[in-house]
């Protein structure tokens, strides 16, 4: 009987562990969201004209104008503004994935799927705008396809149930989980 109380102490203590486990993937992922919530991309347009401002899902938070846009006239100033949001998303939409790739880790290639569409939408060869996102994040290198890391949201991960149904541990962690709940 002690060998299996031993056993029971030592699987419920991996529980336990497990549980750890997943509240640090919650505050990695609280954190996560706070960088996310914080994001905003700052884009001017080549001649300084036209500023626009994107935030987290490519918002628009602002548009701002100099007294060059002012003299543009209408069909310029209206190229100018789509050129420079545009890029804002795109921008945008790049530093996002770079930090949703930063939690999530090279398991799930977020960053390459960004740019492989931005690729195909704008013809910008995906080289490219690997590098810019180099320059747009420096000190964070941007993930590789086929880089290999732990995936915070999917590490620790329980095997499925045994084939044989229930064992004694499973029912007294099972009989623990449900009284910590009440």
């Amino acid at each position: 009987m002690s060998a299996e109380f031993d056993r029971l102490v030592a699987e419920f203590e991996s529980f336990q562990s497990k549980l750890t486990n997943v509240d640090d993937q919650f505050e990695d992922l609280a954190g996560m969201q706070s960088e996310l919530a914080a994001l905003e991309v700052s884009v001017t347009s080549p001649d300084r004209a036209v500023t626009v401002v994107a935030g987290v899902g490519g918002s628009i938070q602002d548009i701002r104008f100099t007294e060059t846009a002012m003299q543009l006239g209408s069909q310029r100033l209206s190229a100018v503004v789509m050129s420079a949001v545009q890029e804002a998303i795109a921008e945008a939409a790049r530093r996002q994935a770079g930090i949703v790739q930063e939690y999530v880790g090279g398991d799930v290639p977020v960053l390459d799927q960004v740019l492989e569409t931005q690729s195909q939408v704008t013809g910008v060869p995906i080289d490219e705008l690997r590098k810019k996102v180099e320059q747009e994040t420096p000190g964070r290198p941007p993930a590789q396809v086929g880089q290999v890391e732990e995936s915070l949201v999917f590490r620790d991960t329980p095997p499925p149930p045994s084939p044989g149904g229930e064992t004694a541990a499973d029912t007294f962690l099972k009989s623990v989980w449900d009284e910590e709940e009440r």
